[in-house]
């Protein structure tokens, strides 16, 4: 049975949103999902599945979420591939870089036009690069005044959660494999 890594989006952010690694393993175990393990409070969670679409995981995963949380959780659905690849990327892209480095994980890989779009949105010392489903964003030392942050890829490419490079190396050597 395929194996995914998904990472929920806005939970654990505030009062309203709480949604902790019980409950979310909770939710993956009564919706049929095996295998369950998360990372960290901050929505990262490994399932595996007869599901064979990372769509059909999502919305399985969503699904449940809802029921559990009481609120909506977009998820990010990724196959372990997808995850090593994103890694991977990670290096090639993010060598020499001494700033804060981010990925956004994308709910759909997005067209070329839009792509350009988030790639010419940057200020000085910040870019983005998308690669598949992972925008990388390469900013500088202040995150908090990017112009680059999560909301500014889900404007010009839809849904996206974002965690920080050393989530996603964690992740990638913790489950990618």
């Amino acid at each position: 049975m395929p194996t995914y890594v998904a990472f929920l989006r806005a939970i654990n952010l505030g009062a309203t949103r709480k949604f902790p690694k019980a409950a979310i393993v909770r939710a993956c175990e009564d919706a049929g999902f095996t295998d369950v393990e998360t990372y960290i409070n901050s929505g990262n969670v490994r399932v595996t599945t007869r599901l064979r679409s990372v769509a059909k995981v999502e919305a399985a995963l969503e699904k449940a979420f809802a029921a559990e949380a009481g609120f909506e959780v977009p998820t990010v659905a990724l196959t372990r591939k997808e995850l090593r690849d994103i890694a991977a990327d990670a290096v090639e892209l993010g060598g020499g870089h001494t700033g804060h480095y981010y990925v956004s994980l994308l709910k759909r890989a997005p067209s070329a036009a839009t792509v350009g779009r988030l790639e010419s949105a940057g200020g000085a010392d910040e870019r983005a690069i998308v690669r598949g489903r992972g925008a990388h964003l390469l900013l500088g030392q202040d995150y908090h005044t990017s112009r680059l942050g999560n909301a500014a890829v889900e404007k010009h490419l839809g849904v996206a959660t974002n965690r920080n490079l050393n989530v996603i190396r964690t992740l990638a050597e913790k489950w990618g494999t």
